[in-house]
């Protein structure tokens, strides 16, 4: 089974360069995920691919159930988790358009289920939450690709589904580069199954602290302008992952007892 995943939305699934093998539907103890996963290759890369908002039914960011998408990854033999998504802008020099490989989280959620361990006490320790190995194969290749792009972004994650107010957006630009409404709980859930994670964020607007108004349309507008450059960089980026290329982020789940 493919040791790499990778979890997006219907624009990043592309029929025309994902050679699908199967579609699988597992149950998992969390329910089942999101969509049916499906199995294929991408650059001759064996890959997963899930759909976080399903396509039949669709979920919202608050309502995905990330347990269960999770667990059926890991399940299938899924080591590395790649999560593309779309975000706002908190600074001037972000750009809508650049591409960020997140390094760093701040959990503004506020009624996610966020953990594996309701049952005995587990302390995750993640200071660098995101997987070093897979953000340095993704800086190389946008270093090489010539696309505009951060190589370092602080994701502050909000509840959703509503848009920030412009006192929020004000407040969260103190603290993080970019806003986004999924990152949390995957990293964290990531971490205690012993998965690699990383998050390649496209920046669709400056959120509400610029004079302008966030809706879904502006959002939808830019990650389809941006679609083939996400594109090109999972394409030209997965066959650099090689199935020993990190052991740190099991270690840290097998440190603190996860695993």
């Amino acid at each position: 089974m493919p040791e790499i995943a990778i979890i997006g939305g219907t624009g990043i699934y592309n029929a025309d360069t994902f050679e699908l093998i199967e579609k699988v539907f597992p149950d998992t103890p969390y329910g089942k995920p999101s969509n049916e996963i499906y199995i294929g290759r991408i650059a001759g890369v064996e890959v997963t691919f899930l759909h976080r908002h399903g396509t039949t039914t669709p979920y919202p960011p608050h309502k995905v159930p990330y347990k269960a998408n999770m667990w059926a990854l890991r399940e299938l033999g899924c080591k590395y988790v790649i999560s593309a998504c779309a975000v706002g802008s908190l600074k001037e020099e972000y750009v809508p358009g650049d591409t960020v490989v997140v390094d760093q989280f701040i959990d503004f959620t506020k009624g996610r289920d966020y953990t594996y361990f309701d049952d005995r006490i587990v302390h995750i320790s993640i200071p660098e939450p995101f997987c070093g190995y897979l953000n340095g194969t993704f800086i190389d290749v946008l270093k090489e690709t010539g696309l505009p792009y951060h190589e370092s972004g602080t994701y502050v994650c909000i509840e959703g589904p509503r848009f920030s107010t412009r006192a929020e957006s004000f407040m969260f630009r103190n603290f993080a580069d970019i806003i986004g409404m999924t990152v949390c709980p995957e990293v964290q859930l990531a971490r205690e199954l012993g998965m690699c994670y990383c998050s390649i964020a496209t920046i669709t607007d400056y959120d509400v602290w610029k004079d302008e108004v966030v809706d879904i349309q502006m959002v939808k507008d830019t990650m389809a302008r941006c679609l083939m450059n996400v594109q090109t960089i999972l394409e030209k980026a997965l066959p650099r992952i090689q199935a020993d290329g990190c052991t740190e982020c099991i270690e840290a789940a097998r440190g603190c007892g996860a695993l």
